[in-house]
């Protein structure tokens, strides 16, 4: 396993954008776009010639957080394998099951036969339907073997179907190949020579890495990685990756759509594991908008955290006010220091406001160290408790095992925690927190994840022996159900 440093890395080079050619008048137009249409980013940086020439983070998000990128991994994933291919430890035409013979069914049939690493690349598999959910559900968690056994309906390199399943295989073939995880695998080869520093990848129960997702890097991370596609490999004066994997992952490899400029940017074609986009361009990207989008034409790269469901609007405010300004056209240098002064100062005070609708309640003293049992539930709280003091609140939660964790919140303010939220044996998150009354009997709880697109709004009702929690989620894979719990005083 790699191990952990604290051995300071050389940021990207810094530049004003005018400088490398883009007003900031756009940047600041781009900015305001996503705050009047509410699109919920968390960080943004953009490249231009090698330079970052603009970036923010939406406080308290930081630069030195990693964030979850969610299919984003998949592009990372796709790297490790044209680097493999590189160092001839595979070839993008043997067969997946030729990896598997253990695994395989005893009668694979013609598709599964013929279906090798450059189908599982290009999402085009020949399954009709994503293989991770059914592969999840394998008892001995063998993912692998799921994945083989699941029906392969139509013959592979002819159809798309966005296959998160797939990338795993890859993930599982690499490990097969060279005996290392897909992580441990890539930090001598990627991950160290770009100064990527500590990235962290999940893995399934068998110990390979996730693959198509589970990746968490900081923005600055993704923005590296995207430079390193946008010169072709070349990093620092050293061929990372050969410039013709670069050109074939990014390329057209197989249809998903029309292609047609009107239709958006998830039917424009599909390479290795990106995303064709139009003007042109193409992209990695993750669910609730975290995006690494490499600009060829106009030397650009721009990265993304958010945690959004819009990731179309997303991406129409970068072609509708940023790609037009990468032109290379000067404005008058009285406009450029007052435009980029007022950039500087958007990007200083991007934030996340905590809410703060009623500041107190009379209810705080009859509450404050109250331990209420909650009835079953899947939060797998067994009991909660809340102390609340000047500026604070502590929430306490005891799951159905004995444990117990507390939350702190900042009133009207956010305050900083460890906390598990998800049941399981996951490590704790990072979380900001604030809490807010919004009427004299409820209070309203808002957690903040701060390494991933979660945040969690938690509204508790008190009666007199008793209470009422409903928590809901910004974003979520499905429709946002929000869960309803009721509790009383412990006796």
């Amino acid at each position: 396993m790699m191990n952990k440093t604290s051995i300071p890395v050389p940021q990207l080079p810094r530049s004003m954008p005018e400088e490398q050619g883009i007003q900031s008048s756009a940047i600041s137009a781009f900015l305001n776009r996503i705050k009047e249409s509410q699109l919920a980013l968390h960080s943004f940086m953009l490249l231009r010639h090698g330079h970052v020439v603009a970036e923010g983070w939406w406080a308290p998000y930081s630069p030195e957080r990693r964030h979850m990128l969610f299919s984003l991994s998949k592009s990372f994933t796709a790297t490790a394998i044209g680097l493999a291919a590189a160092e001839q430890l595979l070839s993008l035409e043997d067969k997946v099951i030729s990896f598997f013979p253990e695994e395989a069914p005893g009668n694979p049939g013609s598709h599964l036969a013929g279906m090798n690493i450059r189908h599982l690349l290009m999402m085009g598999t020949g399954h009709t339907s994503d293989t991770m959910p059914e592969m999840m559900k394998d008892a001995e968690g063998n993912w692998v073997r799921a994945f083989l056994q699941l029906p392969v309906d139509r013959e592979p390199g002819s159809h798309f179907l966005y296959n998160t399943g797939a990338t795993y295989m890859l993930s599982a073939i690499l490990q097969k190949v060279t005996g290392q995880t897909l992580l441990d695998f890539l930090h001598p080869r990627l991950f160290s020579p770009l100064g990527i520093i500590n990235p962290v990848w999940d893995s399934c129960p068998r110990g390979i890495n996730t693959g198509g997702f589970g990746l968490s890097i900081t923005t600055e991370d993704i923005a590296r990685f995207g430079q390193l596609y946008l010169q072709k490999g070349l990093w620092n004066g050293k061929q990372l990756l050969p410039q013709e994997w670069v050109a074939e992952a990014s390329a057209l490899q197989i249809q998903n759509g029309d292609g047609k400029p009107d239709s958006g940017d998830w039917s424009q074609g599909y390479g290795y594991q990106f995303w064709r986009c139009r003007h042109g361009l193409y992209r990695g990207d993750g669910a609730f908008g975290q995006f690494c989008i490499v600009m060829p034409e106009q030397d650009a790269v721009v990265a993304i955290t958010s945690g959004t469901h819009q990731m179309q609007e997303v991406m129409n405010a970068v072609w509708e006010l940023l790609l037009p300004a990468l032109n290379d056209i000067q404005p008058e240098l009285g406009q450029q220091a007052s435009a980029a002064e007022q950039l500087a100062g958007q990007l200083r005070s991007l934030s996340i406001i905590p809410p703060e609708i009623k500041p107190l309640s009379a209810l705080e003293s009859s509450i404050n160290g109250q331990t209420y049992q909650l009835e079953s539930n899947d939060l797998q709280i067994d009991a909660l408790s809340i102390s609340i003091s000047d500026n604070e609140a502590r929430l306490t939660l005891q799951d159905q095992h004995g444990g117990s964790q507390e939350l702190i919140l900042g009133r009207g303010a956010w305050a900083a925690s460890q906390v598990r939220l998800m049941p399981g044996p996951a490590a704790p998150d990072a979380m900001m927190s604030s809490f807010t009354w919004t009427a004299e009997d409820t209070l309203q709880l808002t957690l903040l994840m701060v390494e991933q697109p979660f945040i969690f709004t938690i509204e508790i009702t008190f009666s007199e022996q008793s209470l009422t929690l409903t928590q809901s989620a910004n974003v979520s894979m499905g429709a946002p159900e929000p869960v309803t719990i009721k509790g009383r005083i412990q006796a």
